[in-house]
């Protein structure tokens, strides 16, 4: 398993990282803990030791469910991961009081990387208000936490603010080779470079969406690399920037954990001709997507039930893949009462999205395309 040294830390998680956010699930949308805790024990047994969950995942059950499944390793074995819920804090003292509850949920003593959740320019107005950062310090003197930084979503000179107002010891940022000129983009990843702050990637293959791409776009990959996945192009993407210490992923299938595992236990920066590819079905990508919906459902639920990353997926998939028919039908075969044009244009939804997409805008687009 390929390692990343944090030259500023002195340790060496695996580059590959656990994402604890799209574990499989049952029927009633709980945690399958059979399956997951078996994706998690060959994780960790093919050299996996970075893994990543936080508060609010899987309906507030992934904290708890990674406790109990990390409980049987050697605390050492491993690099543990989770987030400060920056938006239920209303007072100083609530800081304590969330990460005493994370470390019950976790069965753990301490957490080795602790990020103040998914920031906003609205959210670091909090947290300096608050003197958030202040009692994180006091819990990484008192021994509780390791290491601390931050999850971005929003734009480059909020980023900027961010990661100039502090020594941080880590940033964790969304980029992908579709995504490089929304949020922070490259510029906030060569900042942070430039700086010294190690960079943490989530949303490598944007959700899912680039794991299985329109055949005109995988055949410009398949010519160059015909026996890598697609998926592995972007990993490998992001994975040839040098301070990028660690890549999440979230795996819900042992299949996807394998590739994933051969990627970078065999790992191979990527060649000029495969930049050059890149390049290409980058260029394809943007020209044919609709929206950024990378289907992390902070979004969800709806008050009025409606479905709303899959109402974005069947769109985008229906523009990328050029299957208009196949979105319509999909679309006819969502429960009514989940589509798009159910939509009541409460508001509720638009501030928790993290790529700032005007749902209630493009939902109504949604609803007129697909009827």
């Amino acid at each position: 398993m390929e390692k990343r040294r944090f030259e500023k830390l002195g340790i060496s998680p695996s580059i590959l990282g656990y994402g604890c956010m799209r574990f499989p699930m049952n029927e009633d949308k709980s945690i399958d803990e059979e399956k997951s805790q078996a994706l998690l024990d060959h994780a960790m047994a093919s050299g996996v030791t970075y893994i990543d969950t936080a508060y609010p995942y899987h309906d507030q059950q992934s904290e708890k469910f990674v406790g109990k499944a990390l409980a049987k390793y050697d605390r050492d074995s491993f690099y543990l991961a989770t987030k400060l819920p920056v938006w239920l804090i209303k007072e100083t003292s609530d800081v304590r009081v969330y990460f005493e509850e994370q470390l019950r949920r976790l069965q753990m003593d301490r957490v080795d990387f602790y990020l103040f959740h998914a920031l906003s320019k609205d959210r670091w107005e909090d947290i300096k208000r608050l003197d958030m950062i202040r009692e994180v310090e006091k819990l990484r003197d008192e021994g509780k936490i390791s290491y601390i930084g931050f999850s971005f979503h929003d734009e480059y000179p909020v980023f900027e603010e961010i990661l100039t107002y502090r020594d941080w010891d880590f940033c964790q940022i969304q980029l992908n080779y579709v995504d490089t000129v929304i949020q922070q983009g490259m510029k906030g990843y060569d900042l942070a470079e430039k700086m010294g702050v190690p960079v943490v990637i989530m949303e490598p293959v944007k959700g899912g969406a680039l794991a299985k791409l329109p055949e005109v776009m995988e055949d410009i990959f398949h010519e160059v690399s015909p026996d890598r996945s697609v998926a592995s192009w972007a990993f490998r993407y992001v994975a040839s920037l040098p301070n990028v210490k660690v890549i999440l992923s979230g795996m819900t299938e042992m299949s996807q954990l394998d590739d994933n595992l051969r990627t970078f236990s065999d790992y191979q920066s990527l060649s000029p001709l495969e930049s050059e590819a890149v390049e290409k079905v980058t260029k394809i990508y943007r020209s044919r997507q609709m929206n950024e919906c990378t289907a992390c459902g902070y979004c969800m639920p709806c008050p009025f039930g409606v479905n709303i990353p899959g109402n974005f997926k069947i769109w985008n998939n229906g523009a990328i893949y050029e299957d208009y028919e196949g979105a319509r039908k999909n679309y006819h075969n969502m429960d009514e009462s989940k589509r798009a044009s159910m939509c009541q244009e409460c508001g509720q939804c638009e501030p928790q999205c993290p790529q700032f997409i005007t749902i209630i805008d493009d939902l109504k687009k949604v609803a007129l395309a697909l009827a």
